[in-house]
This record gives C-alpha cells, sequence and structure tokens, in this order.
C-alpha cells in the first residue's frame, strides 16, 4: 500500500438538480442524479471527509440549495472543524437564505457571472438569472457573508469581460475565479462558443490588463487550472497582483491536494474530470481513504518530479521546454478536447511560440459527446498558416476589436508590465 498523502480541499456536489440550463455546464445539471447520497450518507461523508484532513469544502450542484439538508451538510461541516463554502448560479438566494446560510456556517460563496444581463442570461439559459446573481450577491452582503465571481470565459464572454468586472467590483465582490470554457457536457453540443486556441493571443493580453486593474483597485483574480502557461502573463495572473517568484503553474493536482465528489458518491481526484475515465470508485462500496490511498484513478499524478511524470505527454506537450514541470497543464482540459490527457491546446506559451514559428492552431469537432453528465466528446487539431483566411462559417471569431472597454479605459496606457516572465 502507498504512503497516505494529504488531500486537503474537497469540491462536493451535493446534487445534479438546477434550476438553470447552461449551455457550457459540464455536468449537464438539470434533474437530480438517480440515487443520490442520502442524508445519513451525506453525513457520514462529511465524517470520512474530516478522518482524511480535508480542511475545505465546497457545496456545489447543480445547484446545492435545491437539495432539501444542503444547510444540515453544510452545519455538519462547519461542526467537524472544516471550512464550508459554496457555488452558486444565485437564481433564488433570498435574504432569508443567506441569513440561514450565515447561521449554518457557510464562510464563502462564489456566485457565478458570464457576461452582461443578455449574454449571462443566454449562456445560463433563464431570463432573469443575471438580476438573480446580482440579487443573490446584495443579500450575501447585507448577512454578512463575504462573496466572489467567478466567470467562464468563451466567445460569448470574452469582448463583455472588462465590463462584467467593472459590474461584480461594484457588487462588492473580493475575489473573481476566472476560467476558460472547455467541450465538456452541454459545452461540447456548443463547440462554436469555445475560443480557438489562436484567440488566446488576443485574450491573455485583455485578461491581464484587466487583472492589474483589479489587484489595484482590491479585487483578487484568481487563474483557474487552464488559465496561461508561461506567457508574459504568469506571474501576474497566478501571484494575484504580487511578484511572487514561485506563482506559476506547476502541474495538475488532481488526486494530490483536491478531491471531487459526485451527487451518488464517485469520487475523482478533481470535479471537473471526466467521469468515466477518472472515477476512483464510490463511498457505497468503499472508504474514501481506501478510494484515496488505492485507486489508480487518483493517483496518475504521483509521477510527478520523476520520468513517469510526463510518459502521458505528447504532441506539442511532449517536446515542450517547460514539460516535466507543466506535465500538459490541465488534465481535464487536454482530455475533454481529445479524449486523452497530455496536450493541451489552451496554453499561452504554445500559441506565442508557434506564432513565432508562423503557424495557428485551431481544434474542430471529430465525434460529439453522447449526452452525460461529465462526459466528452474528441476533436482533431489543425495546424495552418498563420495568416491563413479564417473560415466562412466563423461568426464568433474573437479578436482584440470586439473587446468592449468601459469608458474611461482608453486614456490607460495599453501595455501590461511583463512581471517576470517565466518563459523569459
Amino acid at each position: 500500500m502507498m504512503t497516505y498523502r494529504r488531500i486537503s480541499y474537497a469540491v462536493w456536489e451535493i446534487t445534479l438538480k438546477c434550476n438553470l440550463a447552461c449551455q457550457h455546464c459540464g455536468s449537464r445539471a438539470g434533474h437530480t442524479r438517480a440515487k443520490e447520497l442520502s442524508t445519513t450518507e451525506a453525513l457520514d461523508m462529511v465524517r470520512q471527509l474530516a478522518d482524511v484532513g480535508i480542511t475545505e469544502v465546497t457545496l456545489i450542484g447543480g445547484e446545492a440549495f435545491l437539495r432539501p439538508d444542503w444547510l444540515d451538510i453544510a452545519k455538519a461541516i462547519t461542526s467537524a472543524g472544516m471550512v464550508c463554502g459554496m457555488t452558486t448560479g444565485g437564481f433564488g438566494i433570498s435574504l432569508d437564505t443567506a441569513r440561514r446560510m450565515k447561521d449554518a456556517g457557510i464562510r464563502v460563496v462564489s456566485v457565478s457571472v458570464d457576461g452582461l444581463e443578455a449574454t449571462h442570461d443566454r449562456l445560463r439559459g433563464r431570463k432573469g438569472s443575471w438580476q438573480w446573481a446580482f440579487k443573490t450577491m446584495s443579500h450575501l452582503k447585507e448577512a454578512g457573508i463575504p462573496f466572489g465571481c467567478n466567470t467562464q470565459i468563451n466567445r460569448l464572454s470574452a469582448p463583455e469581460f472588462p465590463q462584467i468586472y467593472e459590474r461584480i467590483r461594484d457588487a462588492g465582490v473580493f475575489a473573481w475565479q476566472i476560467q476558460l470554457t472547455v467541450p465538456m457536457g452541454n459545452a461540447a453540443d456548443n463547440s462554436d462558443i469555445l475560443l480557438q486556441p489562436y484567440e488566446l493571443l488576443d485574450v491573455y493580453p485583455m485578461i491581464a490588463r484587466v487583472a492589474r486593474r483589479a489587484f489595484r483597485e482590491g479585487v483578487k483574480v484568481q487563474a483557474g487550472n487552464n488559465i496561461g502557461y508561461y506567457g508574459p502573463y504568469e506571474r501576474l495572473l497566478r501571484g494575484r497582483g504580487e511578484e511572487n517568484p514561485w506563482a506559476f503553474w506547476q502541474g495538475c493536482n488532481a488526486g494530490l491536494s483536491s478531491l471531487g465528489i459526485e451527487a451518488d458518491g464517485a469520487i475523482k481526484g478533481c470535479p471537473s474530470l471526466p467521469t468515466s475515465a477518472y472515477t476512483g470508485g464510490n463511498i457505497r462500496d468503499h472508504s474514501l481513504r481506501e478510494i484515496i490511498e488505492e485507486t489508480e484513478e487518483l493517483r496518475f499524478n504521483l509521477g510527478a518530479d520523476t520520468p513517469k511524470g510526463t510518459d502521458h505527454l505528447w504532441g506539442f506537450c511532449k517536446s515542450c521546454e517547460f514539460a516535466q514541470l507543466c506535465r500538459g497543464g490541465c488534465s481535464w482540459t487536454a482530455h475533454v478536447f481529445f479524449d486523452r490527457r497530455g496536450n493541451n491546446p489552451y496554453c499561452h506559451h504554445r500559441a506565442l511560440t508557434q506564432e513565432k514559428q508562423g503557424i495557428r492552431e485551431r481544434v474542430e469537432i471529430k465525434h460529439r459527446a453522447e449526452g452525460n453528465p461529465f462526459d466528452n466528446g474528441e476533436f482533431v487539431l489543425i495546424e495552418e498558416p498563420i495568416d491563413a483566411p479564417w473560415p466562412d462559417n466563423d461568426p464568433l471569431h474573437f479578436s482584440a476589436d470586439r473587446i468592449l472597454w468601459p469608458k474611461g479605459w482608453q486614456d490607460e496606457e495599453e501595455l501590461v508590465p511583463l512581471l517576470a516572465s517565466t518563459s523569459g
């Protein structure tokens, strides 16, 4: 048996039931899963989480508050000495609910905001969802619960990114987590909204400019696991505004420091990973400790810093100068594009390197997803001259001239200081 390693953070989908219908939802949330954990089983899960050393649990859905016993679970997490947080679409959290969340011990909440009102409502599949997200933030503020936002960056939301920041800043967020939309679940069926790898060349200067302003104004921008990778803004984004020499991507942590739990008791090393390929076991069949310690699906990152840690790499990532440190970036992102991990097209360093070589990359759908929660299809990677005509049937093509900069930003300097680029 392997030596036990400490996993400290868990993201727990307590129900798949949801009151939104998001175009980019990786879990295809909507209806309750078959055989979701009972209250008794959920409370035993809390005990096991504490027993293996988890220190923080984030409750998600679906929409977590649609599960009747969600506050009982939150109270149990808090009583067990763990920090309880929550991620929500925010549709329907009243002031009374926010106060009950506070009483249950929920310490922090992240509200999803994926665009200005029309774009957000389109992506979230329900008119009024944007208004409710901001109502929820006002209720959390009045109840005394610190809150941030999370935003998916794709071709619909990217042009509005600077204005999204201004709206959530004014709402009172202390932090903003950002990540790129990838083709899992519903997003695999709506792949036209996904950024093409070459479009990252225009996306990252925009993100960096907004992030610099956010840091200056007291909002911590938190780069998700598929943001960046060794481009000129890496330390700016991962350092949360500080020039920390160690603030750069250091490889996938699935199964090392994180844990994902699905509502029916399935255990993964990361909540975003595809269910079929990365489930180590079910809590109904094995203890949480056994699943963490003994299943290969939660052990695949244990070879980090050894030759085995790069065995899975292929394509550009295999020959990359950062291969041993990066290990192919976010495993989730690579897998849902190509049905295997180890070659990540959403890499800023990669796009910059190819630009210097006069080439660019695009992805096109090859096999569609089957329609299950946390599933993926398969894409093919197209490499072409950088000056090749862009396909005519691609009206959502993103470029810098589509960015909607807020009034008052025009007089600012356009260049973001390059904070100690790891790529030289």
